[in-house]
């Protein structure tokens, strides 16, 4: 069993959630636990016409998609991003966690939440979800991976090095350590997807990788560091190289996949190829975590125009991650 989280029930989550299940259902045999407000996913799920049959969690349940609520009802009149919503969203996504911690779900898929709106709401230590559920699961050894293809089915998987943090805080707060632990989870996600390789290239954080420390002393004192450390380890893991290039190299096939010193960085390239199918990937949690990487999209939430191709490919890659942990 998969369970999906529908994030802020005031963005697209709630609707991309059940899109998603109705195109995948009839092509697999998973059964799903869509965690959030029942009354609302239902009167949604007949204004969108999926011909979704949701019935209740629990041991009697026929359904092979089922609801269940860890949250307080919404209100009728529910606010975009006010902080009933934003405060459901965070049950649903501890609940999720919940869930695969206790070994009830096989992977969680975790639709968007709102920052602000749930910083509003008084979470104001809340970072993001990667960070929350990194804190349930009592592991700092978690690093975010970003998968996307175009429509030649040509990759690029992005790990990041540092994640939610801002531009001027990156260079004083990227750590040697965090650079290995990132390059060590890549190489065991290549292995997760049964790659044939683990080759791993490493960005640099400045114009050039530094040009020898001229622009720069990053590569020199932390990055290349890092990455001798790994090939001493045995690791197929090469960089630092100019990001302006490397990505280039990636996405040709040189390499299975890139570490990024910083959000942006590596984001940037890889929606710009697979903007619409892109998925986010929590590496190192002790379960399977994947979301559409997409936010909640309040502007077109409601109108029944989301696109559920990202919500697709994260349950399609929690989905493949669950049956290859089955049988290993």
């Amino acid at each position: 069993m998969l369970a999906i989280a529908t994030g802020d029930p005031t963005g697209v989550g709630p609707e991309v959630t059940l899109k998603a299940i109705a195109a995948e259902l009839p092509r697999d045999d998973e059964h799903y636990l869509i965690i959030g407000d029942p009354d609302f996913l239902r009167a949604l799920n007949s204004r969108l016409q999926t011909g979704l049959s949701l019935g209740d969690a629990g041991p009697e349940t026929a359904s092979r998609v089922a609801i269940v609520n860890p949250s307080a009802a919404l209100s009728h009149e529910l606010v975009t991003g006010s902080p009933e919503a934003a405060r459901s969203a965070l049950a649903y996504l501890r609940h999720g966690a919940e869930l695969c911690l206790n070994g009830q779900a096989q992977g969680l898929v975790t639709a968007p939440v709102n920052k602000e709106a749930i910083i509003r709401s008084g979470e104001d230590r809340f970072v993001g979800q990667t960070e929350l559920l990194s804190a349930l699961a009592r592991t700092d050894r978690t690093a975010m991976m970003l998968l996307g293809a175009d429509d030649r089915n040509r990759w690029l998987r992005v790990a990041l090095a540092t994640i939610h943090i801002p531009i001027r805080d990156v260079a004083t707060r990227l750590k040697r350590e965090r650079i290995e632990l990132a390059i060590e989870l890549s190489a065991q996600a290549c292995r997760d997807l049964a790659l044939p390789r683990a080759r791993i290239a490493v960005c640099g954080l400045n114009p050039h990788a530094g040009e020898g420390g001229k622009i720069g002393d990053e590569e020199i004192t932390i990055i290349s560091p890092a990455v001798d450390a790994m090939k001493q380890r045995g690791f197929d893991v090469h960089g630092p190289f100019a990001a302006d290039t490397l990505f280039h190299q990636v996405y040709r096939g040189d390499y299975d996949a890139v570490v990024a010193m910083y959000h942006d960085q590596g984001l940037v390239p890889l929606k710009m190829i697979g903007f619409e199918q892109g998925v986010n990937w929590t590496l190192g949690l002790p379960f399977i975590r994947t979301s559409p990487d997409h936010g909640t999209a309040y502007d077109i939430a409601g109108r029944g125009v989301a696109n559920p191709s990202s919500m697709v490919a994260a349950i399609r890659l929690a989905r493949q991650l669950a049956q290859r942990r089955a049988v290993a």
